[in-house]
């Protein structure tokens, strides 16, 4: 961004309330196959107007970033250590064959509903959060903060979680060690304390084609797939029945065990030609307790096998097995503390726990108490008509008020 556009974003007039932010951000096209760094830049000549200081961390072609900002507490106005982080990400997912109503990029508000890309999954949340922004800087300019308040908005979330890593890494570089963390994803406002981790595998066959007339002469890539897919079935039933899956608070998770499912296949080019390529991949959601050396191993071993039977008929086929995703589980050990706190700002002390992955892993394997807190349902996310409640909103930004004032001086 030049000097010039710098200056007349920090002359910019910005929202004073989460409806019209939510509205600004999502006229932000980000979906993930997008640059984010208009929507980067605005927030930052907007914290910048406020007085505070921006760190940005970019991806290797400099063309995403995460942005992270603080509000210092203390009454020198110096205190950056500790505090709490309010997370989001900035990217979204594609509208592409989707039927709106509406341009996605717009937001539009019929009846109690705002609609738009991103409404509830998730800047619904970063919306409330840049309004309380201007209220923190105020408590910290008179010396009433606390404790610090952070802000942290990623990339890539929604194509594997690939910002968040290096906000944290640049966060232990720089000595900062948040005491806990609130990532914003959609959960009707109900406390999320723990969820299961994601890996993704992508499996190639290489086999050997011939004539179908003379299926001796080839490798049917296809058919070994499907023993291997057969395989990855059968240990999925397994883990459903595993001693333990229900065993320290795994009840709690709408799907109480470690799930393997294959999610795409393909392979082949004419009925009358042995195959000698096919495709599928794979996912495993695992509970935090296990690991996804647990089921990795057993597939390894089965791989193996099968590699064995198909290159003792052609030595230069076999079965490739390559991880593309992985996101840890959130654990709620560590985070007994803020689960109180969050239960006595929202008066809701229910717990619950989710089968699908968010940043909240990453920062709790960075030694960060997590929860998942924020407005609209998981059930409008990613898909066409995209929605939150006007209400979800009102009850974030009430929220979020509460929490900034746990964070101030009485």
């Amino acid at each position: 961004m030049t000097s010039n556009n710098n200056n007349q974003l920090k002359n910019t007039s910005y929202p004073a309330h989460s409806i019209d932010w939510l509205t600004r951000l999502i006229a932000f096209d980000t979906v993930s196959r997008h640059s984010n760094l208009a929507l980067i830049e605005d927030v930052q000549a907007y914290c910048e107007q406020l007085g505070l200081i921006v760190d940005l961390t970019f991806n290797e072609a400099k063309n995403k970033a995460n942005l992270f900002v603080t509000v210092p507490a203390g009454k020198n106005f110096d205190e950056v250590n500790h505090g709490l982080v309010l997370s989001g990400h900035t990217d979204v997912v594609p509208v592409d064959g989707q039927d709106w109503a509406s341009d996605p990029f717009t937001a539009t508000i019929r009846g109690d509903k705002l609609y738009g890309r991103g409404a509830c999954d998730m800047k619904g949340f970063i919306a409330c959060a840049l309004t309380l922004l201007p209220r923190a800087v105020q408590l910290s300019n008179s010396g009433q903060l606390r404790r610090p308040l952070h802000l942290a908005l990623s990339f890539d979330e929604e194509v594997g979680c690939l910002g968040a890593p290096l906000i944290l890494a640049d966060l232990k570089a720089r000595g900062i060690t948040p005491d806990y963390c609130i990532v914003g994803e959609p959960t009707n406002m109900t406390m999320v304390v723990a969820h299961k981790g994601i890996a993704v595998y992508r499996c190639r066959v290489h086999g050997k084609s011939a004539h179908s007339s003379l299926t001796a002469q080839g490798v049917n890539a296809i058919s070994y797939a499907s023993r291997l897919i057969g395989y990855v079935d059968e240990l999925a039933e397994e883990l459903s029945h595993r001693d333990g899956a229900l065993e320290d608070g795994n009840a709690l998770f709408d799907v109480p065990y470690s799930t393997l499912s294959v999610g795409t296949i393909r392979g082949g080019t004419a009925t009358n030609i042995v195959p000698n390529l096919c495709e599928f991949t794979f996912d495993y959601r695992n509970l935090p307790h296990m690991t996804q050396e647990d089921i990795l191993a057993p597939i390894q071993a089965k791989v193996a096998e099968l590699n064995a039977q198909m290159q003792a008929r052609a030595a230069d086929t076999g079965i490739e097995l390559m991880q593309e995703e992985s996101v840890p589980a959130m654990t709620d050990n560590d985070s007994a503390e803020l689960q109180s706190l969050i239960a006595a700002l929202t008066g809701d002390k229910e717990r619950h726990k989710v089968a699908y992955a968010t940043e909240g892993g990453q920062f709790t394997n960075a030694g960060i108490p997590t929860i998942i807190c924020g407005p609209g349902s998981i059930e409008q996310a990613h898909k066409a008509d995209e929605y939150v409640k006007l209400s979800e909103i009102e009850r974030c930004d009430g929220f979020l008020q509460k929490l900034l004032d746990s964070c101030t001086i009485n």
